[in-house]
């Protein structure tokens, strides 16, 4: 009889105690089209999109913004945090900018998060059409100073995953003051001749892992700025653009000037290089137009740079150039088995204040 009485109790604790954990576990949804949106790609959906993240940022459960299929026209928009909990910007459809670069390019920025912790982006398009800023920028017209497409300020623990983003007015993705940033499996996409369309911009962060994807664009693939420390770059394909660049492969380049800065234990290894224009190269006499640094050296002290299993193609007879600054030489630079071609011959190196070693393969000549 006990046995008989005890049995349903247990049932019903073990129902409370299951409730209890997934209850705090549970997500609320905010779904854009709940608050106006709607996915014609002619109706403003700013407003609906900054109801659904205010709502989501401050619930105390987990919580996600989710935009479901449809192309959803947006102008400028800022998430702030901080949030109350995690939270999930879920997007299955597309985000496309107004057709009027105007719209979006006098703020700097098209979708910003700012100050948001532990906070995941997942899939979809941005669509920033950017050609007509362009086209201003190359005609040399009263243009404004352009919007980035997304960027993220001032936020930890960050996932951006599976995004497709086409055509920004300037930067695509930029990292701003944050750290723990994970960017996976993104795709990135301008024509060659659109000016300044980096792909992705590092800058003041730390801890940011960059993995998997495709980035094509009309400027540096992946640049990473002052104060960028512990980077993780892997399994990226990059061109066209000026690299990580295409133009030029793996590159370092620091301005003509004096700095107090430093770039130190920096790591490029397992590269593939097709036709790349600079495939290795380091360049501190920076100075574009000859304007603010004319006859001036680099200040930067480079050191520790590691080069390792890069081979290739070179569009250009040197495929290895490494021209440091003659106040800051560069020291404890490390090659290892480097094959760079240039038309089925070896190619040539090029090294002007260089200091280091070099062991394995060595096409071009270790020239230090």
């Amino acid at each position: 009889m006990a046995n008989n009485i005890s049995f349903p109790c247990t049932i019903v604790l073990f129902f409370i105690v299951f409730y209890l954990i997934n209850s705090s576990n549970a997500m609320l949804s905010f779904n854009v089209q709940r608050y106006g949106a709607r996915g014609d790609g002619r109706t403003d959906a700013t407003e609906p999109f900054l109801t659904a993240w205010t709502l989501a940022c401050g619930s105390r459960a987990r919580a996600m913004v989710y935009i479901p299929r449809g192309t959803y026209l947006v102008r400028n928009l800022v998430f702030w945090g901080p949030c109350k909990n995690i939270i999930t910007f879920k997007i299955d459809g597309k985000l496309v900018a107004p057709e009027n670069y105007w719209s979006i390019g006098s703020s700097g920025y098209w979708i910003l998060f700012a100050k948001v912790n532990r906070i995941s982006v997942i899939g979809g398009t941005i669509d920033a059409r950017g050609a007509g800023y362009w086209s201003c920028r190359k005609k040399g017209g009263h243009c404004p100073q352009g919007a980035r497409s997304i960027s993220f300020s001032w936020c930890d623990n960050v996932l951006l995953s599976g995004l497709t983003s086409l055509y920004s007015q300037t930067i695509h993705v930029t990292i701003h003051h944050s750290s723990n940033v994970r960017i996976q499996n993104i795709r990135i996409r301008a024509p060659s001749g659109s000016p300044n369309t980096d792909g992705i911009i590092v800058q003041a962060s730390s801890g940011v892992t960059i993995s998997g994807g495709v980035i094509g664009t009309g400027d540096d693939c992946i640049a990473l700025n002052q104060g960028s420390k512990n980077i993780w770059i892997e399994r990226l394909n990059c061109g066209p653009g000026h690299g990580i660049r295409t133009q030029n492969g793996v590159r370092i380049k620091t301005w003509a000037r004096p700095s107090n800065g430093f770039v130190k234990n920096v790591y490029f290894r397992n590269l593939v290089m097709r036709n790349v224009q600079n495939p290795v190269i380091i360049d501190q006499n920076y100075c574009p137009n000859g304007k603010g640094c004319p006859n001036q050296s680099s200040g930067v002290k480079i050191s520790g740079v590691t080069y390792s299993n890069i081979k290739g193609t070179s569009l250009t007879p040197i495929a290895m150039k490494l021209e440091c600054s003659g106040s800051n030489h560069c020291t404890g630079i490390i090659l290892k088995n480097i094959n760079l071609n240039y038309r089925r011959r070896s190619s040539a190196s090029y090294c002007k204040n260089a200091h280091g070693r070099a062991s394995g393969v060595m096409i071009p000549r270790n020239c230090m």
